[in-house]
Formats: structure tokens, C-alpha cells, sequence
């Protein structure tokens, strides 16, 4: 597993011993003095190789390695970017759970080509995952929204995410009324614009840091034949 070897901090009036100056984030720095990553080394797939350095980042006590950056863009093209939990990962794709009215559901439904970022900054490595993303069946949004904790349950059904309100009283007032309607023990239902989104990858690229800013950066590719009916990866290196 490789490791992170960050520089010493710079001394002086940007040091973070000097609370009282700004911090100059073009001086700071970080080698990384790793194995790097070999088309040798790679899985036979991008899920086999997901798997593999998921695990690594689970077994480093890394905090939430579901971490990902989900990013999408509106009908006119303008980005955002938010964080959320990965719930899910097969040969299909990697699944999230969302309301749908929320900014990036409505973002997907105009707009269905997303990127996956994994940040795995501890272990100088990142995922990147584009795709087109689809709703899951309703019984896997209903399976999954039923084997959360009653709390996120009753919260899910009480916000209207991303939509403005006036003041975090309201949100207090909503959940308050749901949780007195549903409590613990009691079946809560499934929101009706909530759900599951799974992205089907066209690209999943593996980038490991290296010294010198000379990083390793393997992508998987989907090439789909046709007259197979199968799907198949080419791999492509990226220069750093």
C-alpha cells in the first residue's frame, strides 16, 4: 500500500505556527514516494480494480471511503459539484441515493452525464468514474431506504433538499411532525421523489501519485461490440 510523504511546512510569515497571516496554499507541497501503478498490476476490469483499491482504503482506517464528489451539469452546461455516499457497486455501475427534486437530481434529469471523484488523499490515489447516470428500480430504492437508520429515514421525508427555506426552525418543525407521525418501530414511506441513482461507467480512471508530479493515471474504456452483444475495457495511460 503506498504511502503519503508530505514536505515539511515552509518557515516563515506563511507558516502555520502565524495564525494571524494568510496561508499561501502555492507553497504548499506534498512528494509522493509510491509503488506507482503498472498496466501489470491492474484487474481484469475497472470494478475488479475498484474493488481492490477499495479495500485498500477501507483497511488504511481511512474516514468514509464511499466519499465521492458527484458532479453534474444543468441543460445550459453550468457544473456543480457535491459530496455524497457510494451505497453501492457491481458490473452494472456505482449507485447513490437522492431526492430527485434536489439540485443534482433535477441536473441529471436534464442532464444525465455525471462525474465520480474518490478523493483518497491518505493514500495519494483518486477514482474517477464518467457516466451516464438512471434511476434504479423502485424496489432497490425501497430496499435500501428501509435499512436506514429510522432517523435518516424520517429526515429524507421531511426535506425538500435543496429547495430554500426560511429558517432551520422549519426543518426542526418538519422532522418534529414526522418523527411524533412515524415513531421509532413504525414503518416510514419512501418518499416519493427519492430514489436511487446508479452511473454506468464509460471511463474509470485509477490515478496514483508519484514522485516528481509524474503520476500514474490508468484508464479503463468502455468499447461496446455490437456483433457480441459484450462489453469490453481497452486501457488507455494518460501522461500525468
Amino acid at each position: 500500500m503506498p504511502d503519503l510523504f508530505p514536505l515539511p511546512p515552509a518557515e516563515g510569515p506563511d507558516s502555520p505556527s502565524d495564525p494571524d497571516s494568510p496561508l499561501d496554499p502555492a507553497a504548499m507541497r506534498a512528494q509522493y514516494r509510491t509503488s506507482g501503478l503498472l498496466e501489470r498490476d491492474l484487474a481484469d476490469g475497472p470494478f475488479g480494480q475498484f474493488a481492490r483499491w477499495f479495500a485498500e482504503a477501507t483497511a488504511s482506517g481511512l474516514e468514509e471511503p464511499n466519499a465521492m464528489i458527484v458532479s453534474t451539469a444543468d441543460a445550459a452546461g453550468r457544473p456543480s459539484s457535491r459530496t455524497v455516499l457510494l451505497k453501492a457497486y457491481d458490473e452494472r455501475g456505482f449507485v447513490f441515493f437522492t431526492n430527485y427534486g434536489s439540485r443534482k437530481g433535477l441536473e441529471i434529469a436534464a442532464n444525465p452525464y455525471v462525474s465520480l471523484l474518490f478523493p483518497w488523499h491518505p493514500l495519494a490515489r483518486q477514482v474517477i468514474v464518467a457516466g451516464r447516470a438512471e434511476r434504479v428500480a423502485p424496489e432497490e430504492t425501497a430496499a435500501y431506504f428501509h435499512s436506514r437508520p429510522h432517523g435518516s429515514q424520517v429526515g429524507a421525508l421531511a426535506s425538500a433538499q435543496s429547495t430554500v427555506v426560511g429558517s432551520r426552525a422549519e426543518i426542526d418543525a418538519a422532522y418534529a411532525r414526522l418523527a411524533a407521525r412515524y415513531p421509532e418501530g413504525t414503518e416510514v414511506p419512501v418518499p416519493t421523489e427519492w430514489g436511487g441513482l446508479r452511473v454506468v461507467p464509460e471511463s474509470v480512471e485509477f490515478w496514483q501519485g508519484r514522485e516528481n508530479r509524474l503520476h500514474d493515471r490508468l484508464r479503463f474504456v468502455r468499447v461496446t461490440e455490437p456483433e457480441r452483444r459484450e462489453t469490453a475495457w481497452r486501457v488507455e495511460r494518460l501522461c500525468p
